[in-house]
C-alpha cells in the first residue's frame, strides 16, 4: 500500500482531536465518575469485539469461547501488579502476551476442527480456565481477587486505537488477503498456494491477544475481579456484538458493542432483562439480516476518498461474509471453479480422441486429433 502523508496526517489529527475533547471532559469533571465509567466499559469491549472479529471476521474461525482470553490477561496483568508489583503498562502486555501464548495452545490442537467443532472447543478452553481459577486459592478463588485501579482513560484509548490500526492494516495487507481467502473458500485458498494452517494460528495469536488486553484493562477497571465474570455469558455477549455488527464489518463491530453496552448499562437494575435482550438481538438479526447492520462494510465504505486513495489493489472488496468475492454460474468460487472447469476439458478432451474399445492405443504422430489430422491432408495429396 503506497503512503499517503496527506490523509495519514488527517487521521492523526483526528485520533488526536477526539483524544484531547474526552480528556479535557473528563478532567475538568464535566464528565462524573459515572460518564467516565460507562466509557470504559464501551472502550473494553470494542477491544474485545475487536478482537473476535479478527478470529471470526477475517479468518472465519467461529470462536464462542473468547472470555477464556480475557480471564488469562486479566488474571495475569492483576496478579504481576498486585503479587509482584510490576509496573501497569508492562503487566498489561504480560497479560496480553499470556492470552496470546493461550491461543496458540487452543489454535493449534484445533487446526483440523471447523464450524461447530471449533466453537466446543474454544468453549471447553474457556470453561477450562474458569474452572482452573475457581480452584486457586493464590488468585481469591470463588471470591475473586482485590485489583488496584490502574486503567486509565489514555491507556485505554491507545489500546483501542491500536487494535483498530492492526485491524485494518492487516486487512488490506497480502496476509490479510490470504486470511480472507481462508474465510470464504479453505479450499480454494489451499488450491491457491495459501498455507491455511499459518494463517488460522495467526489469526488466533492476534484474536487472542488483543482479548487479553482487553481483559487486562478490565481487571483494572474494576475493584475485584472474579472468574464467574469470564464464564460463557461473557462470551455470548462478544460473539453478539460481531454478529449484530456484520460478520467480516470492523466498523459493524465496533458500533454494535458501543450501542449494546449503552443499553446494557441502561438496563443495570434488570440483569436478566439484558440476556434477554442479546438473544432477541440474535435470533431476529439471524431472521431478517443474516449478514449484519453494515454487512461487510469497512472503515473505508464511510469515506469515498479514502476508498479512491486506497486503490482496489490496497484493499480487498467487501464482499459478503462467507462469500468469494468471484462468484460464477456454477456457484463455485473462481479460482476453484476454474481448475474444476479445465480438469472437465481435459478429461473431454481424452475421452474424444480415446481409441475404441478393443483396439490398441495409438502411437506416433497420429496419437492426437492434430496429428490424426495432418496424416489424413498428407494422405490426400
Amino acid at each position: 500500500m503506497k503512503p499517503q502523508p496527506g490523509r495519514t496526517a488527517l487521521i492523526a489529527a483526528g485520533l488526536a482531536l477526539v483524544y484531547g475533547v474526552v480528556q479535557f471532559l473528563l478532567s475538568a469533571g464535566i464528565l462524573g465518575r459515572f460518564y467516565e465509567n460507562v466509557l470504559m466499559n464501551v472502550g473494553i469491549n470494542v477491544l474485545a469485539a475487536v478482537s473476535l472479529h479478527i478470529v471470526l471476521g477475517l479468518a472465519g474461525q467461529f470462536s464462542i469461547g473468547h472470555a477464556g482470553f480475557l480471564a488469562v490477561g486479566a488474571y495475569t496483568s492483576a496478579v504481576l501488579t498486585e503479587k509482584l508489583g510490576v509496573p501497569f503498562a508492562v503487566a498489561l502486555l504480560a497479560g496480553a502476551a499470556a492470552a496470546l501464548v493461550a491461543g496458540l495452545i487452543v489454535g493449534i490442537p484445533s487446526l483440523r476442527l471447523r464450524g461447530d467443532y471449533l466453537a466446543i472447543a474454544t468453549l471447553g478452553f474457556a470453561e477450562i480456565v474458569r474452572i482452573i481459577l475457581l480452584n486457586v486459592d493464590y488468585v481469591g478463588g470463588a471470591a475473586g481477587m482485590r485489583v488496584a485501579h490502574l486503567t486509565s482513560w489514555t491507556s485505554l484509548y491507545l489500546s483501542v486505537v491500536a487494535a483498530v490500526l492492526v485491524a485494518v492494516h492487516f486487512t488490506r495487507s497480502a496476509h490479510g488477503r490470504a486470511t480472507l481467502a481462508l474465510r470464504d473458500d479453505e479450499v480454494a485458498a489451499a488450491a491457491m498456494g495459501v498455507n491455511t494452517t499459518a494463517y488460522k494460528v495467526l489469526a488466533f495469536a492476534l484474536s487472542s491477544f488483543f482479548a487479553g488486553l482487553a481483559g487486562g484493562l478490565h481487571a483494572h477497571n474494576f475493584y475485584v475481579i472474579q472468574p464467574n465474570n469470564f464464564g460463557f455469558l461473557k462470551s455470548f455477549e462478544i460473539l453478539v456484538f460481531v454478529v449484530l455488527g456484520g460478520v467480516g464489518s470492523l466498523p459493524g463491530a465496533i458500533l454494535a458493542a458501543t450501542f449494546l453496552t449503552l443499553v446494557s448499562t441502561a438496563l443495570q437494575a434488570y440483569p436478566e432483562a439484558r440476556m434477554i435482550l442479546y438473544s432477541l438481538v440474535l435470533i431476529l438479526v439471524m431472521l431478517f439480516r443474516p449478514q449484519g447492520l453494515l454487512g461487510t462494510q469497512t472503515l473505508a465504505g464511510f469515506f469515498p476518498a479514502w476508498r479512491a486513495g486506497a486503490g482496489s489493489a490496497d484493499e480487498p472488496a467487501a464482499t459478503e461474509p462467507h462469500q468469494p468475492a468471484a462468484v460464477p454460474a456454477g456457484g463455485e468460487p473462481g479460482q476453484l471453479a476454474g481448475l474444476r472447469a479445465a480438469g472437465s476439458q481435459a478429461a473431454g478432451a481424452a475421452a474424444v480422441h480415446a481409441p475404441p474399445a478393443g483396439e490398441p492405443p495409438a502411437s506416433g504422430p497420429g496419437a492426437t486429433g492434430q496429428g490424426t489430422t495432418s496424416a489424413g491432408q498428407g494422405g490426400a495429396r
